[in-house]
């Protein structure tokens, strides 16, 4: 089990916020949660707005503001949110047990969307760039 569930969705989500939190608990997972509880609590469209000013805050804080990646991010609400749509749990620990692609297959999960890779591309970091394969819903 990773580490960042040793705190709530709540304090986890208020210190990513606050940029107090271990930037080493921040893994792909606490990544997929912080998402989730931005869709959770504010719905996709205000949670994608969110979401951003949050990871934008926290790398700069943390000195890594090349890792920011604005397609990636909506990208990644958007399939959450596909995901969140058809599961039946109501916390995250048994949304990401029952949805284990969104950790161990996210890479695909683009792919399925993207003929380029949108990780590696300048423009992707600083314009959502839309799909070219298949469209979001």
């Amino acid at each position: 089990m990773e580490q960042h569930f040793q705190l709530t969705d709540v304090e986890f989500n208020e210190q990513f916020t606050n940029c107090s939190l271990n930037p080493e608990l921040f893994s792909h997972e606490a990544h997929l949660r912080l998402g989730w509880i931005n869709i959770k609590n504010l719905g996709l469209k205000k949670g994608e707005e969110n979401i951003q000013k949050q990871l934008q805050n926290f790398v700069i804080h943390v000195g890594a503001h090349d890792k920011y990646n604005k397609t990636v991010t909506i990208v990644a609400m958007k399939i959450l949110n596909h995901f969140m749509q058809q599961s039946k749990t109501d916390n995250f620990k048994d949304f990401i047990n029952e949805n284990s692609k969104l950790k161990d297959n996210f890479k695909q999960l683009i792919a399925n969307h993207y003929s380029n890779d949108i990780f590696k591309s300048e423009k992707a970091k600083t314009v959502f760039l839309e799909p070219d394969l298949i469209p979001f819903d």
